[in-house]
């Protein structure tokens, strides 16, 4: 056995937690195309992932404020990567959605965050990189699961 193997039973939930925070971190910090904040990268992916949304609804799901997502959406449209477009199914309303080079960047830094974990999993022994491969789409599933629930 592998001297970095350990059993599910040896390691806490809090170590689970610290080892998520590190790998989310890692990872977000490993993309860079656009030089977004993580809050604008949040939105960007949220807006290329899902397509246009109400900005009340955008600063719902990111957990902010709407003058918060109001900023934040000013700031992204003056660099280009959203616009704000009618809604078509209430003149009143306002979407916001992603512009060509918006989706050009989330799509780079989706690649960068991919290689960098990609990176991190090639550095584990094989019944590691197994484990990861399973347990990383259970925990999204989990969380799918969860949130249809909701």
């Amino acid at each position: 056995m592998d001297s970095r193997t350990l059993k599910a039973s040896e390691v806490s939930p809090e170590e689970l937690m610290t080892a998520v925070e590190r790998i989310v971190r890692y990872v977000r910090h490993s993309a860079t195309a656009g030089g977004l904040s993580t809050a604008a990268s949040s939105a960007l992916g949220r807006l290329g992932r899902e397509g246009p949304s109400r900005l009340t609804e955008l600063a719902r799901a990111e957990g902010v404020s709407q003058p918060n997502m109001t900023q934040l959406v000013t700031r992204m449209e003056r660099a280009a990567l959203v616009r704000r477009t009618a809604d078509s199914r209430d003149g009143r309303g306002v979407l916001v959605e992603a512009t060509d080079l918006g989706l050009e960047v989330f799509g780079q830094r989706r690649t960068e965050r991919t290689q960098a974990l990609q990176q991190l999993i090639e550095e584990l022994t094989a019944s590691e990189q197994h484990a990861v491969t399973l347990a990383l789409p259970a925990l999204a599933r989990a969380i799918q699961d969860r949130q249809a629930r909701s």
